[in-house]
């Protein structure tokens, strides 16, 4: 069954159906107020999405450290990025990254 990317006016939708006009069905019955912007047919069977475009640290040492200072916070976000911080050497933008996306992840 194909892989179908639906975009409305409010949310980006990824399913799989038979066809463009069940995709649409689909978005329609989940989201019956949004109007639908765009349908594309995905080439592949599989979504895919670049974690450095998410913002992941590409050294897993980081996401390691990033979570050992959540878990010694005791989950409070300001405490772990001032840890991250002083752990690290990074400046505070690079620190809150790095912390809010491992709690995205839930740590």
């Amino acid at each position: 069954m194909p892989l179908y990317e639906i975009e409305t006016n409010a949310h980006i939708m990824i399913g799989w159906a038979e066809n463009e006009e069940q995709a649409r069905s689909t978005a329609h019955e989940h989201y019956p107020d949004d109007d639908i912007v765009r349908i594309n047919r995905r080439p592949r069977d599989l979504w895919v999405i670049s974690k450095g475009l998410l913002g992941f640290p590409q050294n897993e040492v980081l996401c390691n450290t990033a979570r050992d200072c959540l878990s010694k916070a005791q989950g409070d976000k300001e405490d772990a990025i001032r840890l991250y911080m002083q752990e690290t050497g990074v400046d505070q933008q690079a620190a809150q990254r790095a912390i809010e996306t491992n709690m995205s992840l839930g740590w």
